[in-house]
């Protein structure tokens, strides 16, 4: 079929699939009522770009103003929608994990709350000493940090926390990829540890102060790595040595032995694994009431104050708001159509507040750049074009989101605003198509190609995992639109793990996934764009492969001028921009609506620290 003749037969009304997704009736005076209370808010959330908090259509302080101290007690219950994948520390990687093990483990240092966002000492007393040539970093420890369970931390548990990570054999391919400069890692005395790296690496104050301190005797108990160096975890030479049995056994024990028990230096901790976590229920951590930091002189983040934080595990976000409503939760992220027509009533206005933020992350589709069909950059440009991102951003979030070009955080320095984000424009799309051969040879209404020998239809499957309702109204929405254009898009929901699962293993065509990247530091986007991170289990899930990009990700990570790594991302966002491996959707404006009994609540650049929050005894709900 010719160009023209093609255009002619798909170019037809075209229904818009976000329309019809989650739509409302707008007629009674509640509705009407709550139409003019949106109206205000969306005056408001429109004159900045800075975090909101609204007590009712009222804005209200950001920082709490009361100057008694805090006190233990109560708990704070917030929703989870799906089981952490894992508790392991070091081989899991999904938001749900990183929620729950935060509390439980300490790092060497912190970030202040507040910009330029300064490095300070938690595990280790202060910032460390970096040698001139940028290869060495000592940390001095404190001497009064302990586990949960009373034990001294000590630098040999730093040593063995680095050579778990550094363990090939440990399931953790995306931690490794920040500690691939690392050499060795010197144990200077008790509470003294140096790690040696071979060549700079502009991050790696941060990189090495903040991974997870994990105890030695709780996670090796046979001290199977203690003979082992470090050196030959990294050359590789441990295979052919004395201790490779100890290596690949301490690996096999680590990948499989502590998906549930777990042990830290933090100030909560889970005091028994076969109550506090049950699968599709919940995740209890319980306050060490023994934790080191609590009063201790030196300048640390809060400690936390209630007694238990409780994630509920509630795979259906219509069901959390409800839970939220009749009491049983204090701190909820809002679905936007939640946060415009459902939490403005009176009721819902005495037990909350709501924090307005933009999230720290991005949503996108992601198109499997090994598949037939996607490996051809002129299709995944097509199917950017077939994607109304405007008409969601408002159909689906009411406007609470911005689109974004890119893998950086829209309010980072490197974040490059000259690109324009791909316009919906179908009919340019499918000349996009047709220009890559697809036709539609059969007259049956579906494009077709030859590809590697075989005639192949345009038809493709998007994974979304189950529960998240914005998720499948992206995907239904595309599916909508290929239709009309002779493409057979299928959605398939799964439960998290098993979704996961086919992530991580490349079976899939597309997905819709999102990100957490950042404000506070500079990005490092290795782990998710090298192509050497499409290996085995990495973070490149959708095989992305581009020369150019690998060096100027390589160059990048070495580079200490600020400006040049500015110009060197900018780059980087052009070669993403003009090969769409993902459709770059948008990030999200979220409400997160959360008790009034809570004080000590401050909301910063980065959002709201928990472990701030506390309960005055003639407001606490659970004893």
């Amino acid at each position: 079929m010719s160009r023209t003749a093609l255009l002619r037969y798909y170019r037809r009304t075209v229904h818009c699939a976000w329309m019809v997704i989650g739509l409302h009736v707008v007629g009674s005076p509640l509705a009407v009522e709550a139409s003019n209370t949106w109206e205000q808010v969306q005056q408001i959330l429109a004159a900045t770009d800075s975090i909101v908090v609204f007590d009712g259509t009222e804005l209200a302080p950001l920082r709490c103003d009361r100057t008694d101290p805090p006190v233990h007690g109560d708990w704070i219950v917030q929703h989870m929608l799906s089981d952490p994948e894992s508790l392991n520390p070091y081989t899991s990687s999904d938001a749900g994990a990183s929620r729950v093990l935060g509390y439980i483990f300490d790092t060497l240092l912190y970030a202040d709350n507040e910009p330029p966002h300064e490095l300070r000492g938690r595990v280790a007393r202060g910032y460390p000493h970096i040698s001139e040539d940028k290869l060495e970093y000592t940390f001095e420890l404190r001497e009064d940090v302990r586990f949960s369970d009373g034990t001294p931390l000590t630098a040999a548990d730093v040593v063995f926390s680095m050579k778990t990570i550094l363990n090939p054999r440990v399931m953790a391919p995306f931690m490794r990829n920040y500690y691939a400069t690392v050499q060795d890692v010197r144990k200077d005395g008790p509470y003294r540890v140096t790690i040696v790296c071979d060549e700079p690496y502009f991050r790696n104050d941060v990189a090495l102060g903040f991974f997870q301190i994990l105890p030695r005797h709780f996670y090796d108990p046979d001290d199977l790595l203690e003979p082992v160096s470090v050196a030959s975890l990294v050359d590789g030479s441990w295979e052919d040595g004395p201790h490779a049995e100890r290596v690949q056994r301490f690996a096999e024990q680590f990948n499989q032995g502590f998906n549930r028990t777990v042990m830290g230096s933090g100030p909560y901790m889970i005091e028994d694994p076969a109550r506090d976590v049950v699968t599709q229920q919940k995740v209890v951590l319980t306050r060490n009431p023994d934790y080191w930091g609590t009063n201790t002189d030196a300048t640390i983040p809060a400690p936390g104050y209630v007694d238990r934080i409780v994630f509920n595990i509630i795979n259906n976000t219509d069901a959390a708001f409800i839970e939220l409503t009749n009491g049983n939760l204090d701190f909820h992220t809002l679905q936007p159509l939640e946060f415009r027509e459902k939490s403005w009533s009176p009721s819902f206005t005495q037990n909350f507040l709501k924090g307005v933020e933009y999230s720290h992350s991005y949503v996108y589709i992601g198109w499997n750049n090994r598949h037939p069909i996607f490996r051809d950059q002129r299709v995944r440009r097509a199917m950017s074009l077939f994607t109304d991102k405007t008409s969601m951003i408002e159909g689906l979030l009411f406007g609470l989101g911005e689109a974004v070009v890119g893998p950086i955080h829209r309010f980072r320095p490197e974040y490059n605003h000259d690109l324009v984000p791909y316009q919906y424009d179908p009919y340019r799309a499918l000349d996009k198509l047709f220009d890559a051969g697809w036709d539609d040879t059969t007259g049956d209404g579906w494009l077709d190609k030859e590809i590697d020998g075989e005639r192949m239809t345009f038809r493709f499957e998007v994974l979304i995992n189950s529960g998240n309702q914005i998720r499948k109204d992206i995907a239904l929405a595309l599916q909508g639109e290929l239709r009309d254009f002779g493409i057979d898009c299928q959605v398939r929901e799964l439960d998290w793990s098993i979704f996961l699962q086919r992530v991580r293993s490349k079976e899939f065509d597309a997905v819709v996934l999102g990100w957490t990247g950042g404000v506070m530091f500079p990005p490092d986007a290795y782990q998710v764009w090298h192509s050497s991170q499409s290996e085995a289990s990495g973070s490149n899930y959708i095989s992305y492969s581009n020369d150019e990009v690998d060096a100027i990700l390589e160059a990048y990570r070495q580079e200490f001028d600020p400006d040049r790594r500015i110009a060197m991302y900018q780059r980087f966002q052009e070669i993403l921009h003009e090969e769409q491996p993902y459709t770059f959707l948008w990030m999200n404006r979220v409400a997160r609506a959360y008790s009034r009994r809570f004080t000590g609540v401050n909301w910063y650049p980065t959002g709201a620290d928990v472990k701030e929050w506390w309960v005055t005894p003639d407001d606490r709900k659970y004893q």
